[in-house]
């Protein structure tokens, strides 16, 4: 046997018996050592305090408090232009949606009927971006509160017995 050779058995030798002192004193603690390899979770786990990626703490915070679908259509209502066009959305914009309703208001009656015209594409093209269902009903209006022409041919003055109330 060469010397080298008798270096590398002792060496392996010293290494056996300097674990299995090892393995005795952790037995001794109370620590036994794993009989098997450690194994790689499937996923990364996460403890409670760890950092995480801030889209899916997002995601996370928004199905706990029940906030996706008011997010979503937040979203819809924010791209707007993006979802019904340029030239509907310079005349219109959603107001709210309460329980599958969609009320869109038009800057003018013009407007205000061709937005009921295509409501049932509406509800098609909305209901594709927050899922099937979310939109039954898309009530649309007209300019309020518009002040009354005046003009020449107008009578001035009161309007009579019926429009005073009382």
């Amino acid at each position: 046997m060469s010397a080298e050779d008798n270096t590398a058995a002792r060496g392996a030798a010293m290494a056996r018996e300097k674990l299995a002192q090892a393995k005795a004193d952790a037995a001794k603690r109370g620590q036994l050592p794993r009989r098997e390899p450690r194994r790689k979770a499937a996923g990364p786990r996460r403890e409670a305090g760890d950092p995480q990626l801030f889209g899916r703490a997002i995601m996370d915070l928004l199905a706990d408090r029940g906030w996706e679908q008011s997010a979503a259509v937040g979203g819809v209502f924010g791209r707007w232009a993006d979802i019904v066009g340029p030239d509907l959305a310079a005349h219109t914009k959603p107001d709210t949606f309460d329980d599958g309703e969609v009320i869109v208001l038009a800057d003018s009656t013009a407007w205000a009927t061709q937005v009921r015209l295509l409501a049932r594409t509406l509800v098609r093209r909305l209901n594709e971006e927050l899922g099937d269902g979310t939109v039954t009903k898309v009530k649309v209006k007209g300019p309020q509160n518009a002040p009354r022409p005046t003009g020449g041919l107008r009578v001035t003055g009161s309007r009579g017995p019926g429009d005073t109330y009382g």
